[in-house]
């Protein structure tokens, strides 16, 4: 304490529950994020804590899965609650909303809120995951399909109708995934469900590919409204790519990718 004594200066050590705090005189070297090697008392001060959470608005990519976003924001921000508010496939991109910490108490009401989804069907084959996932199967002739059958077609979806969610899907079925069963090649029948579907725009129609907007409530399948529109059709489709555009007020337009965010918050100072 030789130091103390010679400048006559005073330190005052100050406690709560997550960090202290070291005041000092200018004369004193115990500048912040150093040690003082007299004293042998660090004087760096941890990152505050976020109790509060956040809601965070993650563009998705392509391939990943739900939860391999939500490992990644919660490695990325510390959080100790992390949790995502309605899974987006691997084959889809798009709006993915992550709550943290207290957030995620929000999680169920931004889950039942009505979504917006871009993507498109292709008309002409089908495959057993109702997407890309399987390889399609049971080709079909399109040319006798004109593009007036198409928009009737999905006029025909507006308003409440009963939907059978794909079997690959992680719909629980005696307590194992649906998705599971399937790969197995297990026969398994799950229960309709009411949807309700509030647009269904076809903003472009390319040879197989037909092009879509949709907006509809929570728990609606978009790869069963490929495979139903093709059965409609009358020479199958399925869904060749998917964007969820919009959750509730959350908005595409307002997310950022996995990597942006990673980037701000790298340049933030409580960063570590």
């Amino acid at each position: 304490m030789e130091a103390i004594t010679k400048t006559n200066t005073h330190l005052k050590l100050s406690f709560n529950l997550n960090h202290y705090t070291l005041e000092s005189p200018k004369n004193l070297d115990v500048s912040s994020g150093n040690e003082n090697t007299t004293l042998g008392i660090s004087t760096k001060t941890p990152p505050p804590t976020r109790p509060e959470g956040e809601i965070l608005l993650i563009n998705k990519p392509l391939g990943w899965t739900s939860f391999q976003a939500v490992k990644k924001i919660k490695y990325i921000t510390r959080a100790k609650k992390v949790g995502h508010a309605g899974t987006l496939d691997p084959l889809a991109s798009g709006l993915l909303i992550i709550c943290t910490e207290k957030q995620t108490k929000t999680i169920q009401s931004i889950q039942d809120a009505p979504k917006e989804y871009t993507g498109s069907f292709h008309i002409g084959a089908v495959t057993p995951s109702y997407d890309l996932e399987t390889d399609p199967c049971n080709f079909m002739s399109i040319d006798s399909i004109t593009d007036d059958q198409i928009r009737n077609v999905a006029a025909s979806f507006l308003g409440e109708t009963d939907q059978i969610p794909p079997l690959f899907s992680a719909i629980k079925v005696d307590g194992k995934r649906a998705y599971k069963l399937a790969r197995k090649g297990e026969d398994t029948v799950l229960k309709s469900r009411k949807i309700f579907l509030t647009a269904f725009d076809i903003t472009g129609i390319k040879g197989n590919e037909i092009h879509f907007r949709i907006a509809c409530s929570k728990g609606t399948y978009i790869r069963s409204i490929a495979h139903d529109f093709g059965q409609k059709l009358g020479c199958g489709a399925y869904l060749s790519s998917l964007v969820r555009t919009k959750i509730g007020d959350f908005n595409l337009i307002n997310a950022t990718t996995i990597q942006e965010f990673e980037d701000a918050r790298k340049k933030r100072p409580d960063f570590c």
